[in-house]
C-alpha cells in the first residue's frame, strides 16, 4: 500500500510538473520560464538533490546484494522506487529552466561530500561496499539516516526559500517520506 501511495504521489508531482511547463524555454530576469516561476533556491535544490538522490539509489542498490535483513532490503527497494523518479523530475525541471543538470557522474567521480549535507565520502561508500550481512545492515541504516537527515535539511531550505510551487511540493514530500523512513530505520537499528 505504501508503494501505491508513493506511486500516486509521484504521478501527481509529475502531472503538476507537466502542467506547469510550457513551450517557451527562454528564462527571463524574473525567473519566468514557460509560466513556471523559479528562483535560485529552486535551481540549487534541484541541482543538489539529483546527486544526493543518486548516492541514495547507489546505496540502496548495494543493499540488494549485501544486506542480510529482509526489512533492510525492502526499505532499500522503497528508497530506490521513490528517488529514481524524483531524479527524473528534478532533471526535467532544470532542463525546462535552462539550467545546468548536475549528477554524481558529471562531478568527475570526485569526493563531493563536503558540499552537501548528509553525503557520504568516497571512503564511506567503499566501506559500505565492502561490508556484508549484519555489518552491512548496520552501516547502511546509520549512513542512510545521516543521508536522509541531509536531504530533509535541503528540503526545508527549499520550502523556506523556493518559489516554484512544484519544487516546494516535492520538497514537502521528500521531508515527509524521509522523516518516516528515518523512524523506520531507527526502529530497525533498535531491534
Amino acid at each position: 500500500m505504501k508503494r501505491t501511495l508513493t506511486s500516486v504521489a509521484l504521478a501527481l508531482v509529475a502531472a503538476l510538473t507537466l502542467a506547469g511547463c510550457g513551450s517557451d524555454t527562454e528564462s527571463t530576469a524574473s525567473g519566468d520560464n514557460g509560466g513556471a516561476q523559479f528562483n535560485d533556491a529552486d535551481v540549487t535544490f534541484a541541482q543538489q538533490m539529483i546527486p544526493h538522490h543518486e548516492q541514495a539509489v547507489e546505496m540502496a542498490t548495494m543493499a540488494q546484494e549485501r544486506a542480510a535483513s529482509p526489512e533492510v532490503k525492502e526499505l532499500a527497494d522503497t528508497i530506490e522506487a521513490a528517488q529514481g523518479p524524483e531524479i527524473e523530475t528534478l532533471t526535467g525541471w532544470l532542463e525546462d529552466w535552462g539550467q545546468e543538470v548536475s549528477s554524481e557522474d558529471s562531478m568527475g567521480g570526485m569526493d563531493h561530500s563536503g558540499g552537501m549535507s548528509g553525503m557520504m565520502t568516497d571512503e564511506d561508500m567503499e566501506g559500505l561496499g565492502a561490508a556484508t550481512g549484519a555489518e552491512f545492515d548496520q552501516m547502511f541504516l546509520e549512513m542512510m539516516i545521516e543521508h536522509h537527515t541531509g536531504a530533509i535539511e535541503m528540503a526545508q531550505t527549499e520550502q523556506e526559500d523556493g518559489e516554484n510551487p512544484d519544487a516546494v511540493a516535492l520538497a514537502e514530500k521528500i521531508e515527509a517520506d524521509q522523516t518516516a523512513e528515518i523512524a523506520q530505520m531507527e526502529d530497525l537499528l533498535g531491534s
